[in-house]
């Protein structure tokens, strides 16, 4: 009796292990590994201790040592408030304008009101360095209909002679014309499908007023898969300078490497002088990377009085470099300049600018 007990309670603890096997091996296919994944704070992930050597140009063991005061360090700290002063009240007067010229309780976008501001220096063979301030700007207001904007500028395109406009970035202000300042009324409109027209009214602002006209033409294409064209027509009418036309042609393609090409012409017809002025540009432009841009150029400028001849050729060099977020840059141009007027002996000259772009642009696109 006791055997056969002993053999039942066997045969009962082999089925519950059999059982118990069989359960657990039926469930193991759900049964999935648990991770703890530690998630770390945004602070300490960019601790100083955690980010690689390379990210600092100093010792370990500076990381918390506190900047020595110096001149350059409070100039452009001044600087960078400048920015987050000036750049919202620029953007503000041109929305308040907006508003109010044309009656909207908003304003409208594509604002291109701007102020540059900025230091220059060049240096030429045997000249010293001295820097020297420049101011440009322009309030551009859209109001009623979105056709019908109040433009006023430091200075005109038209104003400015034709070798001084593309060697422009070559030049400090003493070498400029003394600009004057303009107002105008532009109506926008359209011809067909892409010809976009502008109608300027107007006044220089000075004593005499000097009233004046100009009517824009511009068109932009793609002649075929690699180059796209832009053509640009002008006519305009001063009454004290008499009338004056301008055409300008562009064309542009990618060459490889992240280089582009640009070709430039430009004819026009300058009524004081009786005579036609011309230039053919020649650039290559290159983005080094997010803060900096490489611009080589060759020019060629002439004349056609008193029979079509070459007036000057230069070369520049243009490296444009971001300083701090999309409105303070740096420049330095060195360029060579053979004029006729110096029997095309070279010129040489090297610039280095600072400006500060404060910007209306409801829409900021640099």
């Amino acid at each position: 009796m006791a055997k056969h007990f002993r053999l039942k309670s066997s045969s009962a603890f082999a089925w519950i292990t059999t059982a118990s096997c069989f359960f657990i091996s039926a469930n193991s296919y759900g049964m999935e590994p648990v991770f703890r994944i530690r998630e770390h704070s945004i602070p300490e992930t960019l601790a100083p201790a955690k980010l690689p050597l390379s990210f600092y140009t100093f010792e370990p063991e500076e990381y918390w040592a506190e900047p020595d005061d110096s001149y350059w360090i409070g100039f452009s700290n001044f600087i960078l408030r400048q920015e987050r002063i000036q750049g919202p009240k620029v953007q503000s007067f041109g929305q308040w304008a907006d508003r109010t010229l044309s009656g909207e309780t908003h304003d409208l976008p594509h604002n291109e009101s701007y102020l540059r501001l900025g230091f220059a220096t060049e240096s030429e063979y045997g000249d010293p360095a001295q820097f020297e301030p420049e101011v440009r700007f322009r309030l551009d207001v859209p109001t009623t209909k979105r056709k019908l904007r109040l433009v006023i500028e430091s200075e005109s395109d038209e104003l400015i002679p034709l070798e001084e406009r593309q060697r422009d970035r070559q030049l400090t202000e003493p070498d400029r014309t003394t600009g004057t300042m303009t107002g105008a009324f532009r109506y926008l409109s359209q011809i067909g499908d892409a010809i976009n027209l502008s109608n300027d009214i107007g006044v220089r602002l000075h004593f005499p007023p000097d009233a004046f006209w100009r009517a824009t033409a511009e068109k932009r294409w793609r002649a075929n898969a690699d180059w796209s064209v832009r053509v640009q027509q002008r006519f305009y009418y001063y009454h004290q300078d008499g009338w004056g036309a301008r055409t300008w042609f562009s064309a542009s393609r990618d060459i490889g490497n992240g280089w582009r090409f640009w070709s430039s012409s430009e004819l026009e017809w300058v009524h004081s002088d009786s005579e036609f002025v011309a230039s053919q540009i020649f650039s290559t432009s290159k983005g080094l990377n997010n803060r900096s841009t490489l611009t080589p150029r060759i020019g060629v400028l002439g004349e056609s009085k008193p029979g079509w001849r070459t007036t000057s050729v230069f070369a520049d060099l243009t490296w444009r470099y971001r300083l701090h977020s999309d409105w303070l840059f740096a420049e330095v141009i060195p360029a060579l300049t053979f004029p006729r007027e110096e029997s095309f002996k070279d010129q040489g000259s090297v610039l280095f600018r600072v400006e500060m772009f404060f910007s209306g642009s409801i829409n900021r696109d640099f």
